[in-house]
Protein backbone atom coordinates (compact mmCIF):
# COMPACT_ATOMS: atom_id res chain seq x y z
CA UNK A 1 0.00 0.00 0.00
CA UNK A 2 3.11 2.22 0.37
CA UNK A 3 1.31 3.62 3.82
CA UNK A 4 3.46 4.61 7.05
CA UNK A 5 1.38 2.54 9.44
CA UNK A 6 1.37 0.38 12.94
CA UNK A 7 1.32 -2.68 10.38
CA UNK A 8 4.44 -1.88 8.08
CA UNK A 9 6.35 -0.66 10.65
CA UNK A 10 5.81 -3.71 12.19
CA UNK A 11 6.90 -5.66 9.52
CA UNK A 12 10.23 -3.56 8.58
CA UNK A 13 11.45 -4.01 12.20
CA UNK A 14 10.48 -7.69 11.95
CA UNK A 15 12.32 -7.87 8.63
CA UNK A 16 15.42 -6.21 10.15
CA UNK A 17 16.12 -8.77 12.56
CA UNK A 18 15.00 -11.63 10.53
CA UNK A 19 17.76 -10.02 7.14
CA UNK A 20 20.00 -7.29 8.77
CA UNK A 21 20.29 -3.77 7.91
CA UNK A 22 21.42 -4.24 4.35
CA UNK A 23 18.95 -5.91 3.07
CA UNK A 24 16.19 -3.97 5.01
CA UNK A 25 17.95 -0.79 3.53
CA UNK A 26 17.46 -2.32 0.16
CA UNK A 27 13.68 -3.51 1.00
CA UNK A 28 12.92 0.63 2.23
CA UNK A 29 14.28 1.90 -1.06
CA UNK A 30 12.58 -0.60 -3.47
CA UNK A 31 9.09 0.54 -1.39
CA UNK A 32 9.96 4.18 -1.82
CA UNK A 33 10.55 3.40 -5.60
CA UNK A 34 6.92 1.54 -5.86
CA UNK A 35 5.44 4.67 -4.51
CA UNK A 36 5.95 6.54 -7.64
CA UNK A 37 4.22 4.20 -9.51
CA UNK A 38 0.61 4.97 -10.99
CA UNK A 39 -1.83 4.01 -8.19
CA UNK A 40 -4.00 0.84 -8.71
CA UNK A 41 -7.60 0.45 -9.42
CA UNK A 42 -9.72 -2.11 -9.47
CA UNK A 43 -12.17 -1.73 -12.76
CA UNK A 44 -15.37 -3.86 -11.45
CA UNK A 45 -17.39 -5.03 -14.47
CA UNK A 46 -20.03 -3.31 -16.00
CA UNK A 47 -24.11 -3.99 -15.09
CA UNK A 48 -23.79 -4.29 -19.13
CA UNK A 49 -21.70 -7.13 -19.28
CA UNK A 50 -23.24 -8.65 -16.65
CA UNK A 51 -26.25 -8.71 -17.55
CA UNK A 52 -24.60 -10.33 -21.06
CA UNK A 53 -23.06 -12.96 -19.33
CA UNK A 54 -25.99 -13.71 -17.56
CA UNK A 55 -27.77 -14.54 -20.89
CA UNK A 56 -24.79 -16.57 -21.88
CA UNK A 57 -24.98 -18.67 -18.56
CA UNK A 58 -28.74 -19.64 -18.80
CA UNK A 59 -27.96 -22.60 -21.11
CA UNK A 60 -24.76 -23.75 -19.05
CA UNK A 61 -24.01 -26.95 -16.92
CA UNK A 62 -21.12 -26.42 -15.25
CA UNK A 63 -22.08 -26.23 -11.07
CA UNK A 64 -19.34 -24.74 -9.00
CA UNK A 65 -19.08 -25.96 -4.96
CA UNK A 66 -17.44 -23.03 -3.13
CA UNK A 67 -16.06 -24.23 0.49
CA UNK A 68 -16.03 -21.64 3.12
CA UNK A 69 -14.60 -22.96 6.54
CA UNK A 70 -15.86 -20.17 9.19
CA UNK A 71 -14.57 -19.85 12.62
CA UNK A 72 -15.56 -16.77 14.80
CA UNK A 73 -16.10 -14.59 11.49
CA UNK A 74 -16.91 -10.99 11.76
CA UNK A 75 -20.65 -10.47 10.77
CA UNK A 76 -20.00 -8.12 8.56
CA UNK A 77 -17.48 -9.80 6.44
CA UNK A 78 -19.21 -13.21 6.67
CA UNK A 79 -22.25 -10.95 4.74
CA UNK A 80 -20.16 -9.31 2.03
CA UNK A 81 -18.92 -12.92 1.53
CA UNK A 82 -22.27 -14.87 1.15
CA UNK A 83 -23.86 -11.88 -1.10
CA UNK A 84 -20.50 -12.65 -3.17
CA UNK A 85 -21.74 -15.66 -4.26
CA UNK A 86 -25.22 -14.99 -4.43
CA UNK A 87 -24.88 -11.96 -6.54
CA UNK A 88 -22.66 -13.89 -8.97
CA UNK A 89 -23.75 -13.29 -12.79
CA UNK A 90 -23.53 -17.41 -13.52
CA UNK A 91 -25.94 -18.45 -10.78
CA UNK A 92 -24.87 -22.10 -10.48
CA UNK A 93 -23.26 -22.97 -7.47
CA UNK A 94 -23.62 -24.34 -4.23
CA UNK A 95 -21.94 -22.16 -0.82
CA UNK A 96 -20.93 -24.99 1.64
CA UNK A 97 -20.11 -22.95 4.89
CA UNK A 98 -18.40 -25.20 7.69
CA UNK A 99 -18.87 -23.49 10.86
CA UNK A 100 -16.18 -24.58 13.52
CA UNK A 101 -17.44 -21.55 16.08
CA UNK A 102 -18.41 -22.71 19.52
CA UNK A 103 -20.97 -20.39 20.05
CA UNK A 104 -23.85 -19.85 17.62
CA UNK A 105 -22.84 -16.20 16.46
CA UNK A 106 -22.22 -17.39 13.07
CA UNK A 107 -25.41 -19.29 12.53
CA UNK A 108 -27.30 -16.55 14.00
CA UNK A 109 -25.66 -14.42 11.60
CA UNK A 110 -26.50 -16.50 8.19
CA UNK A 111 -30.00 -16.32 9.84
CA UNK A 112 -30.40 -12.95 10.15
CA UNK A 113 -29.20 -12.28 6.79
CA UNK A 114 -31.34 -15.20 4.59
CA UNK A 115 -34.58 -13.33 6.43
CA UNK A 116 -33.35 -10.32 5.04
CA UNK A 117 -33.44 -12.02 1.78
CA UNK A 118 -36.83 -13.73 2.42
CA UNK A 119 -35.30 -17.15 2.47
CA UNK A 120 -35.61 -19.95 4.51
CA UNK A 121 -34.36 -23.24 5.66
CA UNK A 122 -34.83 -26.46 3.91
CA UNK A 123 -33.17 -29.92 4.38
CA UNK A 124 -33.87 -30.93 1.05
CA UNK A 125 -33.30 -28.16 -1.63
CA UNK A 126 -34.43 -28.01 -5.00
CA UNK A 127 -30.93 -26.05 -7.33
CA UNK A 128 -30.00 -26.57 -10.87
CA UNK A 129 -27.71 -29.86 -11.22
CA UNK A 130 -27.49 -30.28 -7.62
CA UNK A 131 -28.31 -33.75 -6.20
CA UNK A 132 -29.26 -33.46 -2.11
CA UNK A 133 -25.72 -33.96 -0.91
CA UNK A 134 -22.52 -35.68 -1.68
CA UNK A 135 -20.63 -38.79 0.80
CA UNK A 136 -17.61 -37.52 -0.27
CA UNK A 137 -17.21 -40.83 -2.27
CA UNK A 138 -17.74 -41.30 -5.87
CA UNK A 139 -21.05 -41.65 -5.81
CA UNK A 140 -24.06 -39.73 -4.47
CA UNK A 141 -26.26 -40.33 -1.23
CA UNK A 142 -29.70 -41.68 -2.59
CA UNK A 143 -32.77 -41.55 -0.81
CA UNK A 144 -31.89 -43.55 2.03
CA UNK A 145 -28.37 -42.14 3.02
CA UNK A 146 -28.47 -40.72 5.98
CA UNK A 147 -24.74 -39.71 6.28
CA UNK A 148 -24.91 -36.06 7.00
CA UNK A 149 -28.41 -34.98 7.18
CA UNK A 150 -28.39 -34.59 11.25
CA UNK A 151 -25.82 -31.92 10.77
CA UNK A 152 -26.90 -30.09 7.28
CA UNK A 153 -29.07 -27.30 6.57
CA UNK A 154 -30.28 -25.96 2.82
CA UNK A 155 -31.88 -22.72 1.46
CA UNK A 156 -31.63 -22.45 -1.95
CA UNK A 157 -31.21 -19.55 -3.63
CA UNK A 158 -32.44 -18.78 -7.34
CA UNK A 159 -30.55 -21.63 -9.54
CA UNK A 160 -27.87 -21.65 -6.30
CA UNK A 161 -28.10 -22.93 -2.61
CA UNK A 162 -26.16 -22.60 0.66
CA UNK A 163 -25.13 -25.45 2.39
CA UNK A 164 -24.53 -24.69 6.37
CA UNK A 165 -23.05 -27.41 8.63
CA UNK A 166 -22.57 -26.58 12.46
CA UNK A 167 -19.33 -28.93 12.99
CA UNK A 168 -18.86 -30.60 16.33
CA UNK A 169 -15.70 -29.11 17.34
CA UNK A 170 -13.18 -26.89 15.64
CA UNK A 171 -10.44 -29.55 14.54
CA UNK A 172 -8.19 -27.30 12.50
CA UNK A 173 -8.33 -25.74 8.95
CA UNK A 174 -7.60 -28.54 6.92
CA UNK A 175 -9.80 -30.84 8.90
CA UNK A 176 -12.80 -28.79 8.85
CA UNK A 177 -12.43 -28.19 5.15
CA UNK A 178 -12.34 -31.62 4.47
CA UNK A 179 -16.29 -31.91 6.59
CA UNK A 180 -16.90 -29.00 3.89
CA UNK A 181 -15.55 -30.95 0.71
CA UNK A 182 -17.63 -34.09 1.87
CA UNK A 183 -21.06 -31.99 1.03
CA UNK A 184 -19.55 -30.91 -2.65
CA UNK A 185 -21.88 -32.02 -5.13
CA UNK A 186 -20.58 -29.64 -8.20
CA UNK A 187 -18.65 -30.30 -10.78
CA UNK A 188 -16.06 -27.97 -9.75
CA UNK A 189 -14.71 -27.09 -6.66
CA UNK A 190 -13.51 -23.65 -4.89
CA UNK A 191 -11.99 -22.63 -2.30
CA UNK A 192 -13.21 -19.11 -0.60
CA UNK A 193 -11.83 -17.88 2.71
CA UNK A 194 -14.67 -16.46 5.15
CA UNK A 195 -13.54 -12.88 5.32
CA UNK A 196 -12.73 -12.32 1.58
CA UNK A 197 -15.47 -11.59 -1.86
CA UNK A 198 -15.24 -12.94 -5.43
CA UNK A 199 -15.99 -10.69 -7.87
CA UNK A 200 -19.63 -10.62 -9.17
CA UNK A 201 -17.82 -12.69 -12.62
CA UNK A 202 -15.92 -14.92 -10.72
CA UNK A 203 -17.92 -18.05 -11.72
CA UNK A 204 -18.29 -16.89 -15.33
CA UNK A 205 -15.13 -16.87 -15.94
CA UNK A 206 -14.42 -19.77 -14.81
CA UNK A 207 -17.32 -21.29 -16.78
CA UNK A 208 -16.17 -19.81 -19.63
CA UNK A 209 -12.70 -21.15 -19.33
CA UNK A 210 -14.30 -24.59 -19.02
CA UNK A 211 -16.59 -24.00 -21.91
CA UNK A 212 -14.52 -22.64 -24.33
CA UNK A 213 -11.52 -25.70 -23.40
CA UNK A 214 -14.36 -28.63 -23.71
CA UNK A 215 -15.10 -26.95 -27.54
CA UNK A 216 -11.68 -27.90 -28.12
CA UNK A 217 -12.38 -31.59 -27.35
CA UNK A 218 -10.05 -31.16 -23.64
CA UNK A 219 -10.98 -30.75 -20.40
CA UNK A 220 -9.67 -28.37 -17.63
CA UNK A 221 -8.62 -30.02 -13.99
CA UNK A 222 -7.29 -27.00 -12.28
CA UNK A 223 -8.15 -23.06 -12.89
CA UNK A 224 -7.02 -19.98 -11.35
CA UNK A 225 -6.80 -16.30 -11.66
CA UNK A 226 -5.41 -12.99 -10.80
CA UNK A 227 -6.51 -11.61 -7.02
CA UNK A 228 -5.64 -8.30 -5.66
CA UNK A 229 -6.38 -6.67 -1.91
CA UNK A 230 -8.93 -4.73 -0.35
CA UNK A 231 -8.54 -3.22 3.33
CA UNK A 232 -11.35 -3.69 5.52
CA UNK A 233 -14.52 -1.75 4.33
CA UNK A 234 -13.54 -2.68 0.68
CA UNK A 235 -12.90 0.88 0.27
CA UNK A 236 -9.03 0.97 -1.23
CA UNK A 237 -8.00 -1.80 -3.37
CA UNK A 238 -4.14 -3.04 -3.98
CA UNK A 239 -1.42 -5.07 -4.62
CA UNK A 240 -2.67 -6.77 -7.71
CA UNK A 241 -1.37 -10.03 -8.31
CA UNK A 242 -0.64 -10.60 -12.16
CA UNK A 243 -0.38 -14.25 -12.05
CA UNK A 244 1.87 -16.11 -15.14
CA UNK A 245 0.17 -18.90 -17.20
CA UNK A 246 1.18 -22.30 -15.04
CA UNK A 247 4.92 -22.15 -14.04
CA UNK A 248 5.85 -25.11 -11.89
CA UNK A 249 9.06 -24.12 -10.72
CA UNK A 250 7.73 -20.81 -9.56
CA UNK A 251 5.01 -22.82 -7.99
CA UNK A 252 7.69 -24.28 -5.95
CA UNK A 253 9.53 -20.70 -4.96
CA UNK A 254 6.08 -19.11 -3.95
CA UNK A 255 2.39 -20.06 -3.92
CA UNK A 256 1.59 -17.83 -6.61
CA UNK A 257 -1.96 -19.50 -7.67
CA UNK A 258 -3.54 -19.37 -4.24
CA UNK A 259 -6.94 -17.52 -5.36
CA UNK A 260 -9.30 -17.93 -6.99
CA UNK A 261 -8.85 -21.45 -7.44
CA UNK A 262 -11.35 -24.15 -8.89
CA UNK A 263 -10.45 -28.11 -9.55
CA UNK A 264 -13.09 -30.96 -10.51
CA UNK A 265 -14.43 -32.15 -7.50
CA UNK A 266 -13.09 -35.54 -8.61
CA UNK A 267 -9.64 -34.10 -8.66
CA UNK A 268 -9.81 -32.20 -5.04
CA UNK A 269 -11.78 -35.02 -3.11
CA UNK A 270 -9.22 -37.99 -4.19
CA UNK A 271 -6.94 -35.47 -2.92
CA UNK A 272 -8.15 -33.81 -0.02
CA UNK A 273 -6.64 -31.29 2.41
CA UNK A 274 -4.01 -32.51 5.41
CA UNK A 275 -4.14 -31.35 8.57
CA UNK A 276 -0.24 -31.98 8.82
CA UNK A 277 -0.05 -28.88 6.67
CA UNK A 278 -2.57 -26.38 8.63
CA UNK A 279 -2.07 -23.19 7.62
CA UNK A 280 -0.48 -23.70 4.18
CA UNK A 281 -3.52 -26.16 3.08
CA UNK A 282 -3.94 -24.78 -0.26
CA UNK A 283 -0.19 -24.77 -0.91
CA UNK A 284 0.04 -28.53 0.18
CA UNK A 285 -3.22 -29.50 -1.79
CA UNK A 286 -1.83 -27.21 -5.43
CA UNK A 287 1.61 -28.72 -5.34
CA UNK A 288 0.14 -32.48 -5.14
CA UNK A 289 -2.51 -31.81 -7.67
CA UNK A 290 -0.42 -29.91 -10.23
CA UNK A 291 1.76 -32.93 -9.78
CA UNK A 292 -0.95 -35.18 -10.69
CA UNK A 293 -2.10 -33.54 -14.19
CA UNK A 294 -0.67 -32.11 -17.00
CA UNK A 295 0.11 -28.41 -17.90
CA UNK A 296 -2.51 -28.59 -20.80
CA UNK A 297 -5.28 -29.39 -17.74
CA UNK A 298 -4.02 -26.33 -15.75
CA UNK A 299 -5.69 -22.86 -16.73
CA UNK A 300 -4.78 -19.35 -16.13
CA UNK A 301 -7.43 -16.51 -15.95
CA UNK A 302 -5.81 -13.04 -16.65
CA UNK A 303 -8.70 -10.92 -14.69
CA UNK A 304 -9.09 -10.71 -10.75
CA UNK A 305 -11.65 -12.44 -9.69
CA UNK A 306 -10.91 -12.34 -5.93
CA UNK A 307 -10.83 -9.85 -3.15
CA UNK A 308 -8.36 -10.47 -0.32
CA UNK A 309 -9.63 -8.66 2.82
CA UNK A 310 -6.74 -7.03 5.07
CA UNK A 311 -7.33 -6.24 8.35
CA UNK A 312 -6.35 -6.47 11.64
CA UNK A 313 -4.85 -10.03 12.35
CA UNK A 314 -5.09 -11.00 9.05
CA UNK A 315 -1.73 -13.42 7.72
CA UNK A 316 -1.60 -10.22 4.57
CA UNK A 317 -1.35 -7.54 7.06
CA UNK A 318 0.90 -9.56 10.26
CA UNK A 319 2.65 -12.15 8.29
CA UNK A 320 5.05 -13.03 11.75
CA UNK A 321 1.45 -13.54 13.14
CA UNK A 322 1.59 -16.71 10.78
CA UNK A 323 5.05 -18.20 10.98
CA UNK A 324 3.78 -21.29 11.33
CA UNK A 325 1.96 -21.27 7.97
CA UNK A 326 5.29 -20.09 6.29
CA UNK A 327 6.75 -23.31 7.86
CA UNK A 328 3.94 -25.45 7.27
CA UNK A 329 4.52 -24.15 3.66
CA UNK A 330 8.27 -24.98 3.98
CA UNK A 331 7.28 -28.59 4.91
CA UNK A 332 4.75 -29.23 1.84
CA UNK A 333 7.96 -27.95 -0.46
CA UNK A 334 9.83 -30.63 1.00
CA UNK A 335 7.39 -32.99 1.14
CA UNK A 336 6.60 -32.60 -2.44
CA UNK A 337 10.16 -32.89 -2.99
CA UNK A 338 10.96 -36.03 -1.62
CA UNK A 339 8.29 -37.49 -3.33
CA UNK A 340 9.42 -36.39 -6.99
CA UNK A 341 12.81 -37.92 -6.11
CA UNK A 342 14.43 -34.37 -7.12
CA UNK A 343 17.49 -34.57 -3.90
CA UNK A 344 16.39 -31.27 -2.76
CA UNK A 345 16.20 -29.32 0.55
CA UNK A 346 13.43 -26.85 1.06
CA UNK A 347 14.94 -23.36 2.70
CA UNK A 348 13.13 -20.26 3.23
CA UNK A 349 14.12 -16.83 1.57
CA UNK A 350 14.12 -13.45 2.64
CA UNK A 351 11.03 -12.70 2.38
CA UNK A 352 7.80 -14.87 4.37
CA UNK A 353 6.04 -17.30 1.95
CA UNK A 354 8.50 -17.52 -0.07
CA UNK A 355 10.89 -20.92 -0.76
CA UNK A 356 13.89 -22.09 -3.01
CA UNK A 357 14.53 -25.72 -3.48
CA UNK A 358 18.61 -26.44 -3.19
CA UNK A 359 19.21 -29.36 -5.19
CA UNK A 360 22.05 -31.68 -3.45
CA UNK A 361 23.84 -32.24 -6.54
CA UNK A 362 22.67 -29.50 -8.84
CA UNK A 363 19.50 -29.00 -10.31
CA UNK A 364 20.88 -30.99 -13.90
CA UNK A 365 21.41 -34.03 -11.87
CA UNK A 366 18.37 -34.48 -9.71
CA UNK A 367 16.30 -33.41 -12.19
CA UNK A 368 15.92 -34.84 -15.40
CA UNK A 369 13.57 -32.93 -17.22
CA UNK A 370 15.80 -30.03 -17.19
CA UNK A 371 17.76 -29.10 -20.31
CA UNK A 372 20.13 -25.91 -18.55
CA UNK A 373 19.92 -23.66 -15.60
CA UNK A 374 20.30 -19.87 -16.56
CA UNK A 375 21.42 -16.89 -13.95
CA UNK A 376 21.02 -13.02 -14.21
CA UNK A 377 23.47 -10.76 -16.06
CA UNK A 378 24.16 -7.62 -14.79
CA UNK A 379 25.59 -3.99 -15.94
CA UNK A 380 26.94 -1.70 -13.84
CA UNK A 381 24.24 -2.86 -11.03
CA UNK A 382 21.28 -3.24 -12.84
CA UNK A 383 19.80 -6.46 -14.57
CA UNK A 384 20.16 -6.74 -18.22
CA UNK A 385 19.78 -10.32 -18.82
CA UNK A 386 18.47 -13.64 -17.45
CA UNK A 387 14.63 -14.89 -18.20
CA UNK A 388 13.70 -13.69 -21.21
CA UNK A 389 9.79 -14.41 -22.96
CA UNK A 390 9.88 -16.81 -26.31
CA UNK A 391 9.76 -13.33 -28.15
CA UNK A 392 12.99 -11.98 -26.56
CA UNK A 393 11.72 -9.69 -23.91
CA UNK A 394 14.44 -9.44 -20.67
CA UNK A 395 12.20 -10.33 -17.33
CA UNK A 396 12.96 -7.26 -14.53
CA UNK A 397 15.08 -5.58 -17.11
CA UNK A 398 16.83 -2.50 -15.64
CA UNK A 399 15.90 -3.47 -12.12
CA UNK A 400 18.97 -2.93 -9.81
CA UNK A 401 20.59 -5.78 -8.24
CA UNK A 402 19.37 -5.48 -4.48
CA UNK A 403 15.64 -5.00 -6.05
CA UNK A 404 13.72 -8.19 -5.10
CA UNK A 405 10.63 -6.91 -8.09
CA UNK A 406 7.38 -6.85 -7.82
CA UNK A 407 5.68 -9.50 -5.74
CA UNK A 408 9.53 -10.85 -5.00
CA UNK A 409 9.38 -12.97 -8.41
CA UNK A 410 12.59 -11.46 -9.62
CA UNK A 411 14.73 -12.87 -7.14
CA UNK A 412 12.66 -16.40 -7.56
CA UNK A 413 13.76 -19.38 -9.29
CA UNK A 414 11.21 -20.08 -11.75
CA UNK A 415 10.57 -22.17 -15.31
CA UNK A 416 11.70 -19.95 -18.54
CA UNK A 417 11.15 -19.93 -22.50
CA UNK A 418 14.29 -19.03 -22.10
CA UNK A 419 17.73 -18.01 -20.68
CA UNK A 420 20.73 -15.85 -21.64
CA UNK A 421 24.00 -17.89 -22.59
CA UNK A 422 26.31 -15.82 -21.02
CA UNK A 423 24.86 -17.01 -17.40
CA UNK A 424 23.88 -20.78 -18.42
CA UNK A 425 24.72 -24.08 -17.10
CA UNK A 426 23.85 -26.64 -19.97
CA UNK A 427 22.92 -30.23 -19.42
CA UNK A 428 25.64 -32.57 -20.76
CA UNK A 429 23.32 -34.49 -23.06
CA UNK A 430 22.45 -31.02 -24.74
CA UNK A 431 25.99 -29.53 -25.47
CA UNK A 432 26.46 -31.33 -28.91
CA UNK A 433 23.15 -29.29 -29.92
CA UNK A 434 24.68 -26.40 -28.15
CA UNK A 435 28.18 -26.37 -30.59
CA UNK A 436 25.75 -26.82 -33.40
CA UNK A 437 24.07 -23.29 -32.72
CA UNK A 438 25.85 -21.51 -30.41
CA UNK A 439 29.07 -22.22 -32.90
CA UNK A 440 31.86 -22.20 -30.12
CA UNK A 441 32.51 -25.49 -27.23
CA UNK A 442 30.97 -25.46 -24.68
CA UNK A 443 33.37 -24.91 -21.72
CA UNK A 444 32.62 -24.39 -18.08
CA UNK A 445 33.84 -21.91 -15.76
CA UNK A 446 32.59 -21.87 -12.34
CA UNK A 447 29.64 -24.13 -12.68
CA UNK A 448 28.69 -21.70 -15.60
CA UNK A 449 29.54 -21.84 -19.13
CA UNK A 450 32.72 -19.40 -19.79
CA UNK A 451 30.98 -16.58 -22.16
CA UNK A 452 34.16 -14.93 -22.65
CA UNK A 453 35.08 -17.44 -25.74
CA UNK A 454 32.30 -15.79 -27.38
CA UNK A 455 32.97 -13.30 -30.48
CA UNK A 456 32.52 -10.05 -30.11
CA UNK A 457 29.65 -9.35 -31.90
CA UNK A 458 27.59 -12.33 -30.82
CA UNK A 459 23.69 -11.21 -30.60
CA UNK A 460 23.37 -12.59 -27.21
CA UNK A 461 19.85 -12.47 -27.30
CA UNK A 462 19.03 -14.27 -30.57
CA UNK A 463 21.76 -16.90 -29.96
CA UNK A 464 20.10 -17.56 -26.40
CA UNK A 465 16.69 -17.76 -27.90
CA UNK A 466 17.59 -19.52 -30.67
CA UNK A 467 19.41 -22.43 -28.34
CA UNK A 468 16.93 -22.31 -26.10
CA UNK A 469 13.95 -22.63 -28.32
CA UNK A 470 15.79 -25.94 -29.62
CA UNK A 471 15.94 -27.66 -26.19
CA UNK A 472 12.67 -26.94 -26.25
CA UNK A 473 11.93 -28.62 -28.93
CA UNK A 474 14.12 -31.51 -28.13
CA UNK A 475 11.95 -31.98 -24.86
CA UNK A 476 14.05 -30.15 -22.45
CA UNK A 477 12.63 -27.30 -19.33
CA UNK A 478 14.76 -24.43 -18.53
CA UNK A 479 15.40 -22.94 -15.05
CA UNK A 480 15.79 -19.69 -14.36
CA UNK A 481 17.95 -19.18 -10.96
CA UNK A 482 18.37 -15.71 -10.11
CA UNK A 483 21.18 -16.56 -7.26
CA UNK A 484 23.45 -17.28 -10.37
CA UNK A 485 24.73 -13.43 -11.29
CA UNK A 486 27.56 -12.49 -13.16
CA UNK A 487 28.69 -8.87 -13.98
CA UNK A 488 29.06 -8.42 -17.54
CA UNK A 489 30.62 -5.15 -17.27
Amino acid sequence: MGKINLANVKKTIYYLKRNGIKNTWYAVLERLEERKNVPYTYQPVSEEELARQRAWSKDRDAVFSILVPAYRTNETYLREMILSVAEQSYPYWELILADATPDDSVGVAVDKLLAEQGLSWSDEPEAKGLPKQSCGKEQLCDEECTCHKALAKYATWDCGRLCYVKLTENAGIAANTNQALKYAAGDYVGLLDHDDVLTPDALYEMAYAIDRTKDRGAALQMIYSDEDKCNGDMTLFYEPNRKEDFNRDLLYSNNYICHFLVMTRELIQSLGFRSAYDGAQDYDLVLRASASVSQEEIAHIPRVLYHWRCHTGSTAENPRSKQYAYDAGLRALQDLADRMGYGAKAVHLKHLGFYKLVYEKGALESRTDLGAVGGRVLDRGVTIGGRMSSQGTVYYEGLPRYFSGSLHRAVLTQSAEAVDIRCMQVRKECRVLWEEIVGVPYLEKEGIFDASVLPADTDYRTVSLKFCKAMKEAGYGILYDPERTIVWK
